[in-house]
């Protein structure tokens, strides 16, 4: 690995997330819940600080920057890459990040279990919600596999 300097940060905190001071910027943005690579990407690009630069290495002005271009992703990204679109309660394209994402998905879960809809049952049961098959795969518990005939 590279040396560090002195003002090295092993630990960096963006959006409640202790994010590793060895990663590059990209690869770290990316370890907060809710920003894949593509977005990252998009979050590096944008700030205009260069990419192969490790996030310990930033400064302090270069974190908050980056701290509020997370924040501002709204503006910065294109509709077609939030993670919430048309929202069922605000009917607005937003992009969710962090717990908030974790809680509002089982917002959306339970709304399906109350609605009796056929993937909140589903989920209700245990099953597989998306339609793949579970006869052969998925299988939990103590199954057996093919039983032979007995004479």
């Amino acid at each position: 690995m590279a040396e560090e300097s002195e003002d090295f940060k092993y630990i960096v905190r963006l959006a409640n997330t202790d994010i590793d001071g060895h990663y590059k910027i990209v690869k770290g943005i990316s370890q907060i819940k809710g920003i894949g690579w593509r977005m990252a990407g998009v979050i590096a690009r944008n700030i205009e600080i260069p990419k192969e630069r490790r996030i310990g290495d930033l400064e302090d002005e270069e974190i908050e920057q980056i701290a509020e271009a997370v924040d501002s992703v709204l503006e910065i990204a294109p509709t077609w890459m939030f993670n919430r679109q048309k929202d069922y309660d605000l009917g607005e394209d937003t992009h969710i990040i962090g717990t908030d994402l974790e809680m509002i998905g089982k917002e959306d879960i339970d709304r399906m279990k109350r609605s009796r809809s056929y993937k909140g049952v589903r989920h209700e049961r245990g099953k597989k919600v998306r339609g793949q098959r579970t006869r052969s795969n998925g299988r939990t518990g103590a199954t057996l596999g093919v039983s032979r005939r007995r004479k």
